[in-house]
């Protein structure tokens, strides 16, 4: 009898685990060079708990939440253990999401030379007091800034277990759907932004409100990872326009990319038509659109490259085309990330060239379903 209960018990966990060992994408071939670079690099690295407070910085009132007097940061950083100094990248996490969303990039980024920090904007994750809070993103690029600042003082310390591990001349900034707002705020903004970031990766990252003028003479690299079948932050609006509107910038395209596919810990999604479906209803339940629908105001003025007229079209897509297989659309979004980061901050000439031959050459012919754009 026992033996039944126990096996009657244990049935809907094996059912789970026999559903995560199938609907896996068609693994790269061994032989190219985007198999190659997507194996893990030779770097052993740590995960370290992150738990920061900006006392210089005030959390703002949100809902019930009545606010707080300084802005706390938790989340992870991912380092190797031996060796450095390394670039330091920071990870913005989308809305309603989290820090872990970043972490299959974190490490993979980390075993191949980088350091990567990644925590929850106070006002933007799921869990955050008195809901999350789309309008909070105009302070997550000091939030960016405050990580830098702390990262690279822990580095300079000889006492600390990160030093000598960050080469504060070597930084970057990535993210997610509004992480890659955060991002693109963080590197270009003239006022919000960090002139110490040298490459942004935004990935999925609302841009339609930014015109040339607010990517004129930075000098900052940029890129725009996007899919092609994104219905939260559409391709068309956002992403097309990256190569005519940044100056040097590029922008990879995945056909039949999802908005939700580039999060992690969606692999279970995998079995989802369009992984949109639950991205649409997470963010349309906690969006206010009378609030938030002014991105103009919000994010300055045309004298800074804002378009004060553009808007934000959400969720309108009905029904949802098919999306490329999570676990692959993931696969494809690491060997982006490395490219980009090694081409605009490794240290080697030949690893720059390496790195910049493969993004926009041979990971395009080998993976059909991926395409690479830049300004002639």
């Amino acid at each position: 009898m026992k033996k039944l209960l126990l096996a009657i018990l244990l049935l809907p966990a094996l059912a789970v685990a026999g559903l995560l060992a199938t609907n896996n994408p068609d693994p790269l071939p061994a032989a190219s060079d985007s198999a190659r670079r997507l194996a893990d690099g030779p770097l052993p690295f740590a995960r370290l708990p992150l738990d920061l407070t900006d006392r210089s910085r005030p959390t703002e009132a949100n809902g019930d939440f009545p606010g707080a007097p300084a802005r706390r940061l938790e989340g992870h950083l991912w380092y190797p253990t031996e060796g450095g100094p390394y670039p330091l990248l920071i990870y913005s996490h989308g809305f309603t999401s989290n820090h872990r969303n970043g972490a299959y990039l974190a490490e993979h980024l980390a075993s191949h030379g980088f350091v990567v920090a990644a925590v929850n904007h106070p006002l933007t994750h799921w869990g955050a007091p008195g809901g999350p809070r789309v309008a909070d993103v105009v302070n997550q690029p000091g939030d960016v800034s405050f990580l830098i600042d702390r990262l690279v003082a822990r580095s300079d310390d000889a006492g600390d277990v990160l030093a000598a591990t960050i080469d504060g001349e070597r930084i970057g900034a990535l993210g997610v759907s509004l992480g890659g707002l955060t991002a693109t705020l963080a590197g270009f903004h003239p006022t919000l932004g960090d002139p110490r970031i040298d490459a942004v990766l935004s990935i999925a990252g609302p841009s339609s409100f930014f015109t040339p003028r607010f990517f004129a003479d930075d000098g900052t690299a940029f890129l725009m990872l996007a899919g092609r079948d994104d219905v939260l932050v559409p391709w068309e609006a956002n992403a097309r326009p990256i190569p005519a509107k940044v100056p040097g910038g590029e922008l990879v395209t995945l056909a039949q990319g999802s908005h939700t596919g580039f999060a992690g810990g969606t692999a279970w999604l995998r079995w989802m038509k369009n992984p949109d479906a639950l991205g649409c209803w997470a963010v349309k339940r906690n969006i206010d659109e009378g609030e938030e629908a002014d991105w103009g105001e919000l994010l300055g003025t045309a004298a800074q490259g804002i378009d004060l007229s553009a808007t934000v079209e959400l969720c309108t897509v009905d029904p949802l085309p098919p999306a490329m297989n999570v676990l692959r659309q993931q696969a494809l979004t690491k060997l982006v990330a490395r490219a980009f980061f090694e081409r605009s901050l490794a240290v080697l000439p030949t690893t720059r060239a390496d790195a910049e031959r493969f993004l926009g050459e041979t990971l395009p012919a080998e993976q059909p379903d991926l395409s690479y754009a830049t300004a002639p």
